[in-house]
């Protein structure tokens, strides 16, 4: 293999192996592989802007029984400090993000062990018969994978019930590493990486947006990683004709900070900038089926964010007006709606607020800025 005649069939839109993108991360200069993945963003998304949104993710529960060892966020059943979110609270929550311009809730929370379809089913339902503008972009594999279980349902007729409920989009949440090694010592009580595949595999059928993710940086090695992006694409290549798919991939750093896997195993996050930049720039060379990159200002902060949108990344994600589980982990990076849009600007490009899909989203006439107080 030769680094130059690799990044020439990525240029082309080559579906390059996990090998091949292997040997890109340990060979190719980050200037190459940025250069190649930018290439490809001015060919993907010709209008040239940088995406960005304005919702907000609020926790339906904190209590789950999946364990997870990067996890600071959740209590088991019956702690003092667990809690299940009531219509009032969403209420509050959602004509405060209405205020400063949100038009959409990421709503998940944990592998509740008492809450099934139903629970889930009538709150989009409240929600939506309350608001009727308001997006819901909820759960994730997982959860609907625990759902189903509970249930004794398929992955497709608990998507298909939620669906009909109000659940516009589903969140690439707790991909982690999609190798079973991997989950099986940082999230073993959570569905294995097939089975988060199936799920998505379910949600494209029926239409259902989705987004994916990958968070790297703990146990998993490097040829983990590419396995997990052929993976993703592979799934992608598989969607209907004329179906969303996945809308986005959105790779991050672990968050280490009181984790369990730092305080048992001594695992931290050693992510370098200039690591990040790189496997954002080989998310776009090895994702050529899947149109936006979102780089996570929320983990990596601002200053390497913005590098990436040079390294093939064109979205900046949102403001995110509330966040608890990663933040409960150390990521302590904030954004507004008037900061996000400067650090666009600085970065060069100019910046374009969106929906869950990507549509374009005009600015708000009457809108509040938020004031970072937390």
């Amino acid at each position: 293999m030769k680094v130059n005649n690799l990044l020439e069939r990525a240029l082309k839109f080559d579906f390059l192996t996990q090998e091949e993108g292997v040997f890109l991360y340990h060979n190719a200069p980050t200037a190459d592989l940025a250069y190649v993945a930018n290439e490809l963003r001015k060919i993907q998304v010709p209008h040239g802007k940088v995406t960005w949104q304005i919702d907000r993710n609020v926790n339906t529960t904190n209590v789950c029984i999946a364990n997870c060892k990067f996890c600071n966020f959740f209590r088991r059943p019956g702690h003092a400090d667990s809690y299940i979110t009531d219509i009032e609270t969403y209420k509050q929550k959602i004509e405060e993000t209405f205020k400063f311009g949100g038009d959409q809730l990421l709503l998940q929370g944990g592998h509740h062990p008492d809450l099934g379809l139903s629970f889930y089913a009538n709150i989009f339902k409240e929600l939506k018969s309350l608001y009727p503008n308001l997006r819901l972009h909820s759960l994730g594999p997982p959860e609907i994978a625990h759902i189903a279980k509970l249930e004794n349902l398929s992955h497709i007729e608990v998507l298909r019930s939620l669906k009909e409920s109000g659940l516009d989009s589903l969140p690439g949440a707790g991909a982690e590493i999609l190798n079973d090694r991997v989950r099986r010592l940082i999230s073993k009580g959570k569905c294995g990486g097939q089975e988060w595949l199936d799920v998505m595999r379910a949600a494209h059928q029926i239409n259902l947006p989705t987004s994916a993710t990958m968070m790297f940086g703990h146990i998993e090695t490097i040829e983990e990683r590419f396995e997990h992006l052929v993976w993703v694409r592979e799934v992608q290549q598989e969607k209907p004709e004329g179906h969303y798919g996945f809308v986005a991939f959105i790779p991050w750093p672990f968050q280490d900070d009181g984790t369990l896997l730092k305080r048992l195993r001594g695992i931290t996050n050693d992510v370098t900038g200039d690591e990040y930049i790189r496997m954002i720039a080989l998310s776009r060379i090895m994702l050529p089926n899947i149109k936006n990159i979102q780089a996570s200002w929320l983990t990596v902060g601002k200053r390497t964010a913005q590098l990436c949108l040079h390294a093939g990344a064109n979205d900046f994600g949102s403001i995110m007006i509330e966040e608890n589980v990663v933040s409960a982990a150390g990521a302590p990076h904030r954004f507004t709606s008037t900061s996000i849009q400067e650090s666009i600007k600085e970065a060069g490009f100019e910046p374009q607020l969106r929906n869950q899909v990507y549509d374009f989203r005009t600015m708000p006439e009457q809108m509040e800025v938020q004031v970072i107080d937390y």
